[in-house]
């Protein structure tokens, strides 16, 4: 998708834009309101597709409406970078070098936070 520039957007801004809407309303919400509460402007279909991707992936429930689907955030968008973090490892057979470059990739304070994490979990 590309912005009114022409410029690609960042993977994944509109499923995060979408989905910090529907954790901020803190209830069920029709894809006209989600839409309203998004910065970007979007058609509704872009929306609508939107929310059932991000239902496939378990990040929101949805239940039957008045006119539609109900939508309900079922992880913030920290989960969902945290899911993608996970399906970019899985497509990977050597987990133990991902990982590795993972970390030389990280700074001094992204480490030192991951150790703490790291001994926190497991306590």
């Amino acid at each position: 998708m590309t912005d009114s520039t022409g410029e690609r957007r960042p993977a994944g801004e509109l499923e995060a834009s979408v989905l910090a809407a529907l954790c901020a309303a803190r209830r069920p919400q029709s894809v006209a309101e989600v839409r309203a509460a998004i910065p970007q402007e979007l058609a509704r279909t872009t929306v609508a597709t939107l929310l059932a991707r991000l239902h496939e992936k378990g990040v929101v429930a949805r239940t039957a409406g008045r006119r539609g689907f109900m939508y309900l955030a079922v992880e913030d968008a920290h989960g969902l970078t945290a899911r993608r973090m996970h399906q970019e490892l899985d497509q990977d057979e050597d987990r133990s070098t991902v990982l590795a470059r993972f970390v030389e990739g990280l700074s001094a304070d992204d480490e030192a936070e991951l150790k703490r994490l790291l001994e926190e979990d497991s306590r």
